[in-house]
């Protein structure tokens, strides 16, 4: 059977040499008797690609075959560090279905209405701690209802568990150089896209609940960029968000849709400390604060007290 007729998307061969060249830089500099700057600079971006890879395939998987996308789950397991199927409760079932609102467990404000440097560091842990219950949840249910999905889903914890103390038995230094901290880098980066693509936007607008960025990261990232349009129709596959995402452009504010994610990550980390013209402004606060103005003459009438 040919490669076409296997994949469910001719463009994911795309997806499959990036799995290959992550799973070779692995295998190559593990052999290598010294660090190599520029192959493992090379690694940790292939790091963040596999954590938008798992994210694509848990919505759109990449082969037409049941017992082939199973395989991928563990392939892109020990490349993720984080058992593949954990996306089914944290992201298809809730954060799709909340889109950022009170719910969702990874939620941007949850701690802060503020978008900063410090919000920005601290929510990646903030938000794996909140998703761990779902997760759970998640387990109990397969246990109750589907014994083989349950054992799919344990069994990505057993290898990847397998994985690591196999790597540290070997060479422990190797497994942190080469395993542990590409995992962190892929598991901290994708929480990081869902924090500056949702944070002061507003959860409650049909198409202002994202920001997008249109540059060079759609090239090299799997269009990961166009948010807007992931979160309307979660089903389309990431080579057509593209075209998707025009049809809806002009119904989004114009605010939520940066050219530059490296600009737009040093103008309002960096800069904006220094100049508050770099600041973004919330959506979200500017609709509560606009109901709220628009409740305070009922309030004051009902309290007995004039309008003005």
């Amino acid at each position: 059977m040919q490669q076409r007729q296997l994949l469910t998307h001719r463009a994911d061969r795309r997806t499959l040499w990036y799995m290959a060249v992550t799973t070779a830089l692995l295998i190559v500099q593990w052999k290598l008797t010294s660090l190599q700057p520029v192959l493992y600079l090379w690694f940790l971006f292939m790091a963040v690609s596999v954590a938008i890879i798992a994210h694509n395939h848990n919505h759109v998987p990449i082969w037409r075959s049941r017992a082939l996308n199973i395989a991928t789950d563990y392939w892109l397991t020990l490349f993720y560090g984080f058992p593949a199927f954990g996306w089914i409760p944290t992201h298809n079932k809730n954060h799709h279905h909340l889109n950022n609102k009170a719910g969702d467990y990874t939620i941007t404000w949850r701690l802060s209405e503020k978008n900063n440097i410090f919000t920005l560091l601290s929510y990646p842990s903030m938000s794996s701690y909140f998703q761990q219950k779902p997760i759970a949840n998640h387990l109990k249910g397969l246990w109750r209802s589907d014994r083989t999905r349950f054992g799919l889903a344990a069994s990505q914890y057993v290898v990847l568990g397998i994985y690591y103390v196999a790597a540290l038995l070997w060479n422990w230094k190797k497994a942190l150089l080469f395993i542990v901290i590409p995992h962190q880098v892929s598991l901290f980066s994708i929480l990081i896209f869902n924090y500056v693509q949702h944070v002061h936007s507003d959860e409650e607008s049909e198409y202002n609940h994202s920001r997008n960025f249109t540059g060079f990261i759609n090239v090299v990232l799997f269009n990961n960029g166009y948010h807007t349009i992931h979160h309307k129709s979660p089903g389309i596959h990431w080579s057509k968000t593209p075209a998707a995402q025009e049809q809806i452009l002009s119904l989004i504010d114009p605010s939520l849709n940066e050219r530059s994610f490296w600009w737009y990550m040093i103008r309002v980390y960096v800069l904006a400390p220094f100049h508050p013209a770099f600041r973004t402004v919330s959506m979200r606060t500017r609709r509560i604060d606009a109901c709220l103005d628009d409740s305070l003459p009922d309030l004051r009438v009902s309290a007995g007290r004039p309008n003005n």
